[in-house]
């Protein structure tokens, strides 16, 4: 639902007060076109704000949504491929969907959110300074209770601590406890999944028709962008300022020298900085400014830059740490580390020479190969994998099974979002 923020102000339907629904993805499995936490708005003349699927299930979700205003009711509907009928509504790619259609009226919870945060999500500032403004949660209740809790800072957030999630659940110490457990890891992961949590001890007795259905809670957590740290103000730094913007990230370009750092071509990153490298790098770790998702890309290739740096980089924890410099010059740069002290374990995290082997030559090429080295390092973490196994491209042609890990979404378990290719 928070994807909708910056550009509901502008949406007509609800700046003129119509009834709406929301249908979000609350579950997927396989190789699905949007993230979890996806939504769409549907007015009630049939207008739509936002996306699901890329065209694949939107018509059936919007006669779904229309159908749930008419009647006032709550839906969870499911699709997937079906081979035995090619015209039925469902994915092409062979994923699965469940998406969540709740009807919205004029003061609804969810609405006010999503109004309430237009205005400062189109209005955040870029730059460290600003980042706090950027994080943003919300935790849903998707079953008949119902309701809504926002939370401003996910990173800090505890959920002991909140009266606000308390009455969400039912104020009951086990279940905020056991809610607690499964949200606090993906409200500061900046993640979205969905919880369900069982009816508290004392009302699950009587049939099985008439016990209570399980608390269903959608979570989702944004965080500011993932910093990119990139040291050395050359050409390739310069081709990979923009491919780092691609893919999300809040860039910084960083050098020690003015000449270089102060070139107009470097104005595209989000900070640009003139100081020596590790000093910078240190100072920002110190302002707790990069965390477990930060990059640094090290392309000054000179040795009084990239020593300290790297030995500074590679004792903070960060997501990727590769540096710019032929065969020779890693085995060099590795002799002075150990000299310098840093354990050989943390030398397994370096990725040097940096880069993926695509044969890249020229710089924008380069950056390519870096590029695709962060998302291959980065996708391998989210699996869960902490073995540092050198990293290898293929082809998707070459290969065979399925493109994403196949989970199923009926599980209802809290899980990463899952990108598509």
């Amino acid at each position: 639902m928070l994807d909708l923020i910056p550009s509901l102000g502008g949406w007509r339907p609800a700046v003129s007060g119509q009834r709406c629904a929301v249908a979000t993805i609350v579950a997927a499995g396989g190789s699905v076109p949007r993230p979890l936490g996806t939504s769409m708005l549907v007015s009630e003349h049939g207008d739509v704000l936002g996306s699901l699927s890329g065209g694949c299930v939107e018509g059936a979700v919007v006669d779904a949504a229309l159908e749930a205003m008419r009647d006032g009711g709550i839906r969870l509907e499911s699709f997937g491929y079906s081979a035995e009928d090619a015209f039925a509504v469902g994915l092409s790619c062979g994923g699965e969907l469940e998406v969540h259609i709740q009807p919205l009226g004029v003061g609804s919870p969810e609405l006010s959110v999503l109004r309430g945060f237009g205005d400062a999500g189109r209005n955040v500032a870029e730059g460290p300074a600003a980042r706090g403004l950027a994080a943003l949660a919300v935790i849903r209740r998707l079953d008949a209770g119902g309701g809504v809790v926002v939370v401003d800072d996910p990173v800090r957030f505890r959920a002991m601590e909140s009266p606000e999630l308390a009455m969400l659940v039912g104020d009951h110490p086990a279940t905020v406890f056991a809610a607690a457990a499964q949200l606090e890891p993906l409200l500061q992961g900046g993640r979205a999944g969905l919880i369900r949590l069982a009816p508290p001890a004392g009302c699950t007795g009587g049939s099985e028709a008439t016990q209570p259905e399980p608390i269903t809670l959608f979570v989702e957590s944004r965080l500011p962008a993932a910093r990119m740290l990139i040291f050395g103000a050359n050409d390739f730094g310069a081709a990979l300022l923009p491919a780092g913007k691609l893919l999300g990230y809040d860039v910084t370009l960083c050098d020690a020298r003015p000449a270089f750092s102060r070139q107009s071509r470097f104005l595209a990153a989000n900070q640009v900085v003139t100081d020596w490298p590790h000093r910078y790098l240190a100072a920002e770790a110190a302002a707790g400014r990069v965390d477990g998702r930060t990059v640094v890309c090290v392309l000054t290739h000179d040795p009084k830059f990239d020593i300290p740096l790297l030995e500074t980089a590679l004792g903070l924890g960060l997501a990727y740490v590769g540096a710019m410099g032929s065969r020779r010059s890693h085995r060099q740069r590795i002799d002075a580390l150990l000299a310098y002290g840093t354990p050989a374990e943390a030398l397994e995290r370096l990725h040097s020479p940096i880069g993926l082997d695509l044969g890249a030559v020229t710089p924008a090429e380069v950056a390519v190969s870096i590029t695709a080295e962060i998302i291959a390092s980065r996708g391998r973490a989210g699996r869960g994998s902490t073995t540092p196994a050198p990293l290898k491209a293929s082809s998707l042609k070459d290969g065979s099974g399925p493109i994403h890990p196949t989970s199923t979404p009926r599980t209802h378990e809290a899980r990463q979002e899952n990108p598509w290719t």
